[in-house]
């Protein structure tokens, strides 16, 4: 692994937030899902403001991986007011991890899981939890390699197509 830092994203950071989140969420999910899905999308969760309630938000954090001054991934963490789905005090929701492509493999999505981990650990929660993309089994294989467990599912809507999540938790130690 390379020397990589933690940065808790600020209002300042946020055309790196938008810029980060709309290249590596192409890179991930574009060759699964029309072009139309995927620009209503971007356009609904990647705007300015939308990213600016996620930073501003004393329930969500949006914390990236620097190598050196480049931000190459990131992740959005959410207490129980801000979840998307199971709402409990006692955890703390992965809602995204990402990476850009040319860093995956090189243990940054570990050192971001790592620190997720460790704000959950940190606040005094019990578990950490997420949803995954049944369809997206490099994720999933990532997952069950540190631990995680499945425990139910949620239905995600990409536009106008409903896909299933895996809903995975760890125990934070």
């Amino acid at each position: 692994m390379y020397n990589l830092q933690l940065l808790k994203a600020e209002i300042k950071h946020l055309e790196m937030l938008r810029e980060l989140s709309i290249a590596t969420f192409t890179t991930t999910y574009a060759q699964y899902n029309t072009e139309e899905n995927m620009q209503n999308y971007i356009a609904s969760e990647f705007f300015s403001d939308k990213l600016a309630e996620g930073v501003n938000s004393p329930y969500s954090g949006f914390y990236f991986a620097m190598e050196g001054n480049t931000a190459i991934g990131y992740i959005k963490v959410n207490y129980a007011a801000a979840q998307t789905d199971i709402n409990d005090p006692e955890s703390l929701e992965l809602e995204r991890i990402y990476i850009l492509k040319e860093h995956q493999g090189k243990k940054a999505g570990q050192f971001l899981l790592d620190a997720a981990l460790n704000i959950a650990l940190q606040a005094g929660l019990k578990y950490l939890w997420l949803g995954v993309w049944d369809k997206n089994s490099n994720a999933r294989q990532f997952y069950a390699k540190n631990g995680f467990m499945p425990f139910g599912s949620h239905m995600f809507m990409l536009g106008n197509d409903e896909q299933k999540d895996i809903l995975l938790k760890l125990p934070v130690k």
